[in-house]
């Protein structure tokens, strides 16, 4: 339960520490965030803030959204999220949540949805090593072979790696380090790779 950022995977590129090193970072334009609405635990029987980002037109917003913002005095989001915090009662509708939240070096997790790959087989889904590519094996060297026993269970398992859709769902890495925060441009710089394409949604979480 801890507060966190919505955002925008920009690219990756790298920045130079203090000894000279090349650090792989992945550029976020987070926020900022308008507080859309708070839970509290009298009234929603939880405690989180809802979070907006993005512009979206107003025509493109439902009714009973478009009342939403209203109350809360912002503009219309394209993307809405939750975070459950401890005490919600911290923060007020209209307020705005920054990049000011993070401190270099502090460590995060961060929530994307990863590149559907589509239909794959076992060897690119579950890096199976395939069958033989000779001694008489024939137009099989990329299939999963047996998979469901013979006498016992004589079933394939619910979970089994077999092919099928790869990507396209909602990853989290955790233990990912921030190496710059520019409050100025709203930009968070997280060492690594972060899941997802470019300008897709991100989550950046606080840990603890």
């Amino acid at each position: 339960m801890s507060l966190g950022i919505l955002g925008q995977k920009l690219g990756m590129t790298r920045v130079f520490n203090e000894a000279g090193q090349s650090v792989p970072v992945t550029v976020i334009a987070a926020g900022p965030c308008p507080v859309v609405d708070v839970r509290t635990p009298e009234k929603n029987g939880y405690s989180a803030v809802l979070l907006g980002f993005g512009e979206r037109k107003p025509h493109k917003v439902t009714k009973p959204m478009k009342g939403t913002f209203e109350r809360a005095g912002v503009s219309p989001c394209r993307w809405l999220r939750e975070f459950r915090i401890e005490n919600a009662a911290d923060y007020k509708v209209g307020q705005s949540v920054d990049v000011a939240v993070f401190a270099e070096g502090e460590v995060v997790s961060v929530t994307g949805t990863s590149k559907g790959k589509g239909f794959a087989g076992v060897m690119k889904r579950y890096n199976f090593g395939g069958l033989q590519a000779s001694h008489g094996v024939s137009v099989s060297h990329r299939k999963p072979a047996s998979s469901g026993a013979s006498s016992y269970p004589s079933h394939v398992f619910k979970g089994k790696t077999m092919p099928g859709q790869m990507g396209n769902e909602r990853v989290t890495i955790k233990n990912l380090t921030i190496v710059a925060v520019d409050k100025e441009n709203n930009l968070l710089l997280i060492k690594g790779a972060v899941p997802g394409a470019k300008n897709g949604l991100v989550l950046v979480h606080k840990q603890g």
